[in-house]
């Protein structure tokens, strides 16, 4: 059965950038001119998803509008000629998305739960837009791929300095079926670095069969006292394969002040409007901290 059906996670409430997301979805803070979930659509239907559907909460409906058309906004650039300008409008209209709204905050497997209706009952992707991910063949396209000879629920992986793994879950791989790509022994949420099995992190695309429905909505709350979409992972591995396959792509971390940062300015060095002018800015800053940070004499 080919994987037509893609589930985006935005119910978050982006405390980490407060003060402007309080009355802003996250999912819309811009990198550079482009919002950081419209990354996200245009890597599902990279892979040949169909179907989307997003999953909001309270001072989401930005992210609707974004997708919606904009007749007054499309009727003016069209009147003044600017068709460079509409096609980009345009580009976000011509997209079969739905919207369902998470109404209280439960966790990101309570999110993929409210999915189970738009799913049914055939295999779906989940895709977390904190992680924007760059690569030949997209990865939500590469877990497609995995999907096609092992019929099995497959997450996306990559691997973290040791130091780093109390800040994902981690899989304990068992034997490498294929290159890059692992049976799962168990996960384990955000263990210690003397603790963790190994240094493969759960990062932000899962591929799942429609099986896990059954598993999350008779999960526990976790860690934080949330449903866990990692439990309910480690729950279906005991009565099916899950394999975990390794990314070997660029991965972006918007989820934090930092990672949004950096990739705002490595976006914006490939950006044609601004590549030049953002290089030599980069270069002479460059020149007038290393200038500073010499010792005077």
């Amino acid at each position: 059965m080919r994987v037509k059906k893609a589930v985006i996670p935005a119910a978050g409430l982006g405390t980490r950038f407060l003060p402007a997301t309080k009355a802003m979805a996250k999912e819309m803070l811009p990198i550079v001119d482009k919002p950081t979930i419209q990354f996200i659509v245009e890597e599902a239907l990279n892979s040949g998803i169909e179907d989307i559907l997003i999953v909001t909460g309270k001072a989401k409906r930005p992210i609707e509008d974004h997708f919606d058309s904009n007749v007054e906004l499309e009727m003016n650039l069209k009147e003044k000629g600017k068709t460079d300008l509409l096609k980009l409008v345009e580009e976000t209209t011509d997209v079969n998305l739905h919207f369902i709204r998470q109404s209280h905050p439960k966790g990101l497997g309570d999110a993929v739960l409210q999915a189970r209706a738009f799913v049914g009952n055939e295999p779906f992707v989940v895709m977390l837009g904190d992680d924007l991910m760059e690569d030949r063949v997209p990865l939500t396209k590469q877990l497609m791929n995995d999907f096609e000879k092992t019929h099995a629920s497959t997450i996306a992986v990559m691997r973290v300095p040791e130091e780093d793994t109390s800040k994902y879950g981690i899989i304990n791989p068992g034997e490498e079926v294929s290159k890059g790509l692992f049976n799962v022994k168990n996960f384990v949420e955000k263990p210690k670095p003397e603790e963790a099995p190994s240094n493969l992190a759960i990062i932000g695309r899962y591929l799942l069969t429609p099986e896990i429905f059954e598993v999350l909505a008779k999960q526990k709350p976790g860690a934080g006292g949330e449903i866990q979409l990692t439990d309910a992972i480690d729950t279906l591995n005991r009565t099916q394969r899950v394999f975990a396959h390794e990314f070997n792509g660029k991965r972006y971390d918007v989820g934090d002040k930092f990672g949004f940062m950096t990739t705002s300015i490595e976006y914006g060095l490939t950006h044609p409007e601004i590549k030049v002018k953002l290089k030599d800015y980069i270069i002479a800053l460059g020149k007038e901290l290393s200038n500073e940070a010499k010792p005077k004499k």
